[in-house]
């Protein structure tokens, strides 16, 4: 008997594919706490990241309540420095509401491509981990900006900066909102050379 090809069109890849096109950064959470423990399944699910050479250079912290609030000072401080004290607190107060927190860093390395490469590796188990969140009903946000580069961060989060630096900031949680999205058609981004 002749073996079929796969079939490309199963119900198990559809459903893949709404994770991936359906998950949205979420900006306004509801307070329900997401376990630990699938916190912890997330963060499994990052670690297996393609990664170049099988570095690993992601490293996750979860700050705690008391972190948090050193976090949340720090950043009603940058923004009052740059753009006044009422912004700066209605900036801290918005912060403040964020239910699940984690902090994601990458190894520094002297080799320029491998510390592109690393990066990279990075940006993929974030996403693993948003994707994963987000089958489980758990919206994310991927957070930069000064604060993340603020010598003061990287001593609240005990990170030597010529050790590592921050991806970024993530916040999680149940959404409160979820915002509509959409992309280019793909011809638009999309080329075939012969």
């Amino acid at each position: 008997m002749k073996k079929r090809p796969p079939s490309y069109e199963t119900q198990e890849l559809r459903e893949f594919a709404e994770v991936l096109q359906g998950r949205r950064t979420i900006s306004l959470f509801l307070q329900t706490p997401v376990p630990d423990e699938l916190v912890r399944d997330a963060l499994e699910a990052a670690t297996w990241a393609p990664n170049h050479h099988v570095t690993e250079p992601w490293r996750f912290i979860l700050p705690g309540e008391h972190t948090v609030q050193k976090i949340l000072d720090l950043c009603r401080r940058i923004t009052a420095e740059k753009k006044g004290d009422e912004l700066a607190l209605h900036k801290r107060e918005s912060w403040a509401e964020k239910p699940g927190w984690l902090v994601v860093t990458c190894e520094r390395s002297a080799d320029e491509l491998r510390q592109q490469e690393d990066y990279a590796a990075c940006c993929a188990a974030v996403q693993n981990f948003m994707l994963y969140l987000w089958r489980a009903g758990v919206g994310s946000k991927w957070t930069t900006g000064d604060i993340t580069r603020d010598p003061r961060f990287f001593d609240i989060i005990g990170v030597d900066p010529s050790q590592a630096f921050v991806v970024g900031l993530f916040w999680f949680g149940y959404p409160k909102l979820t915002p509509g999205q959409s992309r280019k058609e793909l011809s638009n981004v999309l080329r075939r050379l012969p």
